[in-house]
């Protein structure tokens, strides 16, 4: 079986890497990008001892940093099979606080490196691909202060079908997943009552992400295309009564 030449973007830390691994461990080539060197190269390094794994510094907020990090990708790899658009940023603050660099840089990291990337990732697919956004369910659902976060990770749903439908002719298929509540720290953190707001009954992990995306990326599933998935345990659809 042919290795897959697979960028997962924000993969130094958290879901990102979890994401990298998995690949990795399935038997793909890896490579991770990052705007943090340092935590970036460690990623790498661990992925390696199960699979292959490398790092590519890039923030993806620049435009001129994504078109390097694909000439770069086209010069040693010659092609690309999977492309996971994770990189992203969360700041909350409150509505009337809010400035236009802070909005810029919310909405240039989420959103619009998801497009560009994809553009640049497209024209490497040259036998098709499989490209996958991580979304969020703030999309669908929202607490004060979080307007530049939802704005973003509704466009990024919004992007994916619209990207759907502009590469179908290429065998490009896109899909998003919109992640709930998921605890990248340690378990003992959280407390009981954080599970039981999930049917699930327990908060989620990168490793449920990571799953997904093997799923969504594997050439199986060519009829899952322009899609968004939910994975969050059933919160968003769990109906509490404030007392």
């Amino acid at each position: 079986m042919t290795k897959r030449i697979v960028l997962v973007t924000g993969a130094a830390q958290g879901i990102g890497t979890e994401i990298a691994a998995a690949f990795a461990a399935a038997g793909d080539r890896v490579i991770l990008a990052d705007v943090n060197v340092d935590k970036g190269h460690e990623a790498a390094e661990r992925i390696t001892q199960n699979g292959e794994a490398r790092f590519i510094h890039c923030d993806v907020k620049n435009i001129s940093e994504i078109n390097h990090l694909f000439a770069q990708i086209r010069g040693e790899e010659g092609s690309l099979d999977v492309l996971i658009n994770n990189a992203g940023i969360s700041i909350w603050k409150n509505l009337f606080d809010v400035t236009e660099e802070a909005w810029d840089e919310v909405i240039h990291t989420n959103v619009r490196s998801v497009f560009f990337c994809s553009q640049q990732a497209a024209r490497l697919m040259k036998e098709g691909g499989a490209i996958i956004n991580i979304a969020s369910t703030r999309a669908f659902m929202s607490e004060p202060d979080s307007e530049m976060y939802a704005a973003a990770k509704g466009g990024v749903i919004a992007l994916t079908h619209a990207l759907a439908a502009s590469l179908q002719p290429y065998n490009i298929r896109v899909n998003s997943i919109s992640p709930g509540w998921i605890h990248t720290g340690k378990r003992e953190e959280l407390r009981p009552i954080d599970h039981k707001q999930h049917f699930s009954n327990r908060v989620g992990t990168p490793a449920d992400i990571a799953s997904a995306c093997l799923f969504l990326a594997s050439n199986e599933q060519q009829f899952i295309n322009g899609e968004n998935l939910i994975i969050d345990g059933g919160m968003t659809k769990k109906m509490i009564y404030e007392p």
